[in-house]
This record gives C-alpha cells, sequence and structure tokens, in this order.
C-alpha cells in the first residue's frame, strides 16, 4: 500500500513471497498475495528449500523441484512484465556515457 500511495508503477512489479517453512501459508500471507495479484504484475509464491539457506544457489541441480519451477515461474513473470511495459522484444538497454578521464597529479 506504502508503494502505490507513493506513485510506484505497480503494473511493472513482480512480488515474491518466500516461505519461511513447510507447510501452508498463514492466512494473512495469503489475504496479501490476493491484494497483491490485483495491483501488481504477478505474484510468485517460492517454497521452503533448506538447501537455499544453507548452500545459496550454488548448486542449482540441489534444489528442490518445486523451488526450480517457482524460479523459471518468477524469470517467466517478469519477463512478462517488462515485455508489458515495454514491448516485445525487450529495446536494447541504455548504455551509460563513458567516464571522462580525470587526472589526479
Amino acid at each position: 500500500m506504502a508503494m502505490h500511495a507513493d506513485g510506484m508503477p505497480l503494473q511493472r512489479t513482480v512480488a515474491v513471497l518466500v516461505a519461511q517453512a513447510d507447510g501452508r501459508l498463514p492466512a494473512v500471507v495469503r489475504a496479501g498475495a490476493t491484494m497483491l495479484s490485483a495491483r501488481t504484475a504477478a505474484v510468485v509464491h517460492l517454497p521452503h528449500d533448506p538447501h537455499v539457506r544453507a548452500h545459496g544457489l550454488r548448486t542449482v541441480s540441489r534444489l528442490r523441484a518445486r523451488t526450480r519451477q517457482a524460479a523459471a515461474l518468477l524469470s517467466q513473470e517478469v519477463l512478462a512484465a517488462a515485455g508489458a511495459s515495454w514491448g516485445t522484444p525487450l529495446p536494447d538497454a541504455p548504455r551509460p556515457a563513458p567516464l571522462a578521464v580525470v587526472s589526479h597529479s
């Protein structure tokens, strides 16, 4: 609600709800996801995976299948939101101006 009040472009936002433990999401989280799904481009649930906490994403092959599926869905939703905002194919990223050489002598 704070992001909406500040005028943030929520239609470009993909919210990710990360489970802290196995099992069903609490009712308040499910209600929040419902509210967010009406205002954001997508809401993705990332299930609890103890391997992520212990080892990060270094060995993707050791992640649970549900975690890999959620990560793939997250990628798809981010690309879909970007495509909806800027068109498909996405335009080239802007190139920053080169830095001027500064002499410290």
